[in-house]
């Protein structure tokens, strides 16, 4: 009876494996065994090099650790050296295949995910993949030495257990379809990074993951190359055919713009992403483009749009008033700008989720409605009317009328214009600090700033290096600055670290704006435990006429293609471009070195 009860626990405590991927709505389009991703060349030659510019803001390194909030860790490091239990693709939005996890059982009830590590799985030091290391990595990044937001992103998350050397179990606290993908993405490295150091400390130390790259030659400064790992242990899973082909990938960090196009003319990097129309329009031109030797390229995508906009920090009590943001957005000329400065090729932002599925439109829907009626006491009354549109200067609009109305509004919540400048009742005058670490925007703002001198409220730029910026808004210590923010083809749990009540309190958090929502919190709940697409959507949209009701941001533009110049003759490119990605990580990732360049 003893020998039958313990074997009826094995059964109970152990899944009975089958499920290869994992789906949050159960559209999984490779089947167990499938080769290879079909966006990418399975024979594509190993070898060369490809050399790249961070998309992101450039600065120093001073970090290799990139998951504390302190300082800064080398772009890059996080896709190249470590790797998750699940990986997704750029065709399939809400579904994962296995990397480091050979298995995934997720039971009807949602309540738990439990994985089978690989056997082959090994870190970059030549140790196994264990469950251990998987839990050491939740606890670690759920810690308070690790940055906030990994607690926000995992706090659905009950507990974790390894149920023996190669099977872990996560259990969450409310069924949530979506959990599964969250902590299957999790990074994982190995419990011996850091030699027993507290978190925190830990920054010269080399990461110990199990990515397809490692750092032979570790020095802090502006530039970082990872060479290829010949030993790497998951060459040949389907989830890798074909990617990571180049020996070498750098990153270059220019801290000055122009110096950065003239390093692409010179040969000193290969592949770079252009933000900025005017350089689109106007440098991307001469005889290194006409002879081929540079290609300028709109690569077109269908991902969603990103959210890009002037955001109110709203613990401010300049910024209290709803009335107040509402007129300060008023002052921005979306139209003047895009034809006088951006030679035509964005298009205005119109709420959170742009050029998506999950934008609202109209009227609330039927479904939309029966998510916003139990908030109806929480929310205002513009709410359940048409959703929000960016203000526009289109005839038979125009900037003049806008401002007329943005007077109106200031005028209610308080703020009149005398002596020279808009004052309240103590006679304070109002002025804006925005902090700044593009120079480049400064031309873009300065019509803005020009507007709201007509409505007599002064517009300060400060401007400072990225780290000092950085360090500013994890503090929350700025009252307006510019962000931009990737478009998703599935949002989900990350929406509770930017706009979640819990991040809004929580230093370091993304929650700039400072929203503390109750009815924004009830919609995020809706959205992390959608079951179906459709439900997913109807949550998003609903969320979406909440926020942009209420006027947290001043929407700005976005592209839908990315613009690149890149050099021509040391590359070739997979036939097929899937419909989601990135440009940088595409690129990097699944494209190769010419034989004749390696």
């Amino acid at each position: 009876m003893r020998v039958l009860w313990f074997s009826l626990l094995l059964l109970c405590a152990f899944p009975s494996w089958a499920a290869h991927a994992y789906a949050q709505f159960g559209d999984i389009k490779y089947p167990a065994g499938f080769s290879h991703f079909d966006y990418v060349n399975p024979k594509a030659p190993k070898g060369g090099e490809i050399r790249m510019v961070p998309p992101t803001r450039p600065t120093n390194f001073d970090k290799f650790n990139p998951f504390t909030l302190k300082g800064t860790a080398p772009y890059g490091i996080g896709g190249l050296m470590f790797e998750s239990l699940l990986t997704g693709n750029s065709e399939e939005p809400t579904t994962a295949y296995g990397l480091l996890a050979e298995d995934v059982d997720v039971p009807a009830d949602k309540k738990s995910a439990t994985f089978r590590i690989n056997p082959k799985a090994r870190f970059n030091d030549g140790s196994p993949v264990l469950a251990a290391d998987v839990v050491h990595s939740f606890r670690t990044l759920t810690g308070k030495l690790a940055a906030p937001q990994f607690r926000t992103l995992y706090a659905e998350v009950k507990d974790v257990k390894a149920l023996d050397d190669r099977t872990v179990r996560f259990e969450f606290q409310n069924p949530n379809p979506e959990l599964p993908l969250v902590v299957g993405g999790m990074p994982v490295f190995s419990r011996a990074w850091g030699g027993g150091k507290p978190f925190d400390q830990i920054t010269t130390d080399v990461p110990i993951g199990s990515g397809p790259y490692k750092l032979p030659n570790p020095r802090m400064g502006r530039d970082i190359t990872y060479v290829r790992d010949p030993a790497y242990w998951g060459a040949d899973l389907p989830v890798r055919r074909g990617f990571f082909n180049f020996d070498r990938v750098t990153y270059r960090i220019y801290l000055d713009e122009t110096a950065k196009f003239e390093g692409l003319k010179a040969g000193e990097y290969d592949f770079m992403r252009e933000f900025t129309s005017r350089n689109w329009a106007r440098q991307y031109k001469g005889k290194q483009f006409d002879s081929g030797e540079i290609v300028k390229r709109a690569f077109e995508n269908r991902n969603p749009g990103d959210f890009q906009g002037y955001v109110f920090n709203t613990r401010d009590p300049k910024f209290k008033d709803i009335r107040v943001r509402e007129a300060i957005g008023l002052a921005m000329d979306f139209e003047w700008l895009n034809r006088q400065l951006f030679y035509g090729i964005y298009k205005r932002v119109d709420g959170y989720f742009p050029n998506s599925e999950f934008r609202a439109t109209g009227l609330p829907s039927a479904e939309e409605l029966a998510l916003l009626e139990p908030l109806r006491d929480k929310l205002r009354p513009e709410v359940f009317g048409p959703a929000a549109l960016s203000p526009s200067t289109a005839p038979p609009g125009s900037l003049r009328e806008n401002l007329r109305r943005a007077r109106a509004l200031l005028a209610e919540a308080g703020w009149v214009y005398r002596d020279g400048a808009l004052r309240n009742d103590k006679g304070e005058p109002f002025t804006i600090e925005f902090l700044n670490d593009q120079p480049s925007l400064i031309r873009v703002a300065t019509p803005f700033q020009t507007a709201l001198q007509k409505l007599g409220i002064q517009m300060n730029f400060r401007t400072v290096d990225f780290s000092l910026a950085q360090q500013r808004m994890d503090n929350f210590d700025f009252e307006m600055t510019s962000v931009r923010l990737p478009g998703s083809t599935a949002p989900g749990g990350e929406l509770l670290e930017l706009f979640g009540s819990q991040a809004a309190a929580t230093p370091g958090s993304r929650n700039i704006w400072g929203i503390a929502d109750p009815a924004v919190d009830a919609l995020l709940q809706k959205v992390v435990t959608a079951t179906t697409r459709p439900e997913l959507r109807t949550a998003l949209r609903a969320l979406d006429r909440v926020l942009t009701h209420g006027h947290y941001s001043v929407p700005q533009y976005y592209g839908d293609a990315f613009l690149i110049g890149y050099r021509a003759k040391p590359f070739e490119l997979p036939p097929t471009i899937p419909p989601y990605y990135e440009s940088d990580s595409w690129a990097m990732s699944t494209w190769w070195a010419s034989p004749a360049n390696k």
